[in-house]
């Protein structure tokens, strides 16, 4: 049997994905299964997983979708924010690799698509830790989780790759989310909702960061099924199936 773990951060990034998969939800940890027969002799499950936002929710994530059994293929995804103007919004990009801002540890993708690498930071970045970001890393994108994900794929001898889509452009001005994440990373939405009805000059904003939100949440869906086979292999750069576990 081949599993195929694929790790978010919230259930937003995953619904297109996930919508018509068995799902339960434990301990602040959101876990979908999809099982599937490609033939007689062949069977596997894909696993998608969430607890929040960082790297400890990241790696709660990663454990619940072990839970299933043996992980075969890792990836990566959920959103992300743009570090460069020429990253648009509301897209998906398929990493090259990723480096992790507290370490510098670098930490190649198995395959990808588009050229350019994310550094993952332990904070939500606004645009000056953005420029910083891009800066120090040469990086295109950032987010929280995924090297924490390349670290337990190389930990694991397991193939990591990563997808991300673009909820946030370089330029767009959004409020600090770091004080309405809880201690275990879930956005506290509630206080959120609060505070941006008292704010309507934040509005225009936060609309289109919902609106590419959305958008990016579809092309992830999109994306993750263009890239596995039926078979739960991953689609290679050429257009085959890197079986190689």
């Amino acid at each position: 049997m081949t599993r195929t773990a694929i790790i978010a951060a919230f259930p937003g990034e995953l619904r297109p994905l996930v919508r018509r998969w068995q799902h339960e939800h434990h301990k602040g940890i959101d876990l979908w299964r999809w099982p599937y027969r490609f033939n007689e002799d062949e069977e596997g499950e894909w696993v998608a997983a969430c607890a929040g936002a960082g790297t400890h929710a990241a790696t709660r994530a990663f454990a619940a979708a072990e839970l299933c059994g043996r992980i075969d293929v890792v990836i990566s995804t959920g959103w992300a924010g743009a570090l460069h103007s020429v990253i648009e919004a509301g897209l998906v990009y398929s990493v090259a690799g990723v480096i992790d801002a507290r370490t510098g540890e670098l930490s190649p993708a198995a395959d990808w698509r588009d050229d350019i690498w994310l550094v993952t930071s332990p904070i939500v970045a606004n645009s000056t830790e953005k420029l910083r970001l891009a800066t120090t890393y040469n990086a295109s994108l950032v987010d929280m989780e995924a090297a924490a994900i390349a670290r337990l794929a190389q930990m694991r001898n397991i193939p990591f790759y990563c997808l991300k889509g673009v909820s946030d452009g370089f330029n767009d001005d959004l409020p600090d989310f770091n004080r309405f994440l809880g201690p275990s990373g879930q956005l506290q939405a509630a206080r959120f909702t609060l505070f941006a009805l008292l704010r309507p000059w934040l509005w225009p904003s936060l609309m289109r960061m919902g609106e590419n939100s959305s958008k990016a949440a579809d092309g992830i869906a999109q994306s993750v099924l263009q890239i596995l086979d039926p078979q739960g292999a991953i689609r290679t750069r050429n257009g085959y199936p890197d079986r190689k576990r």
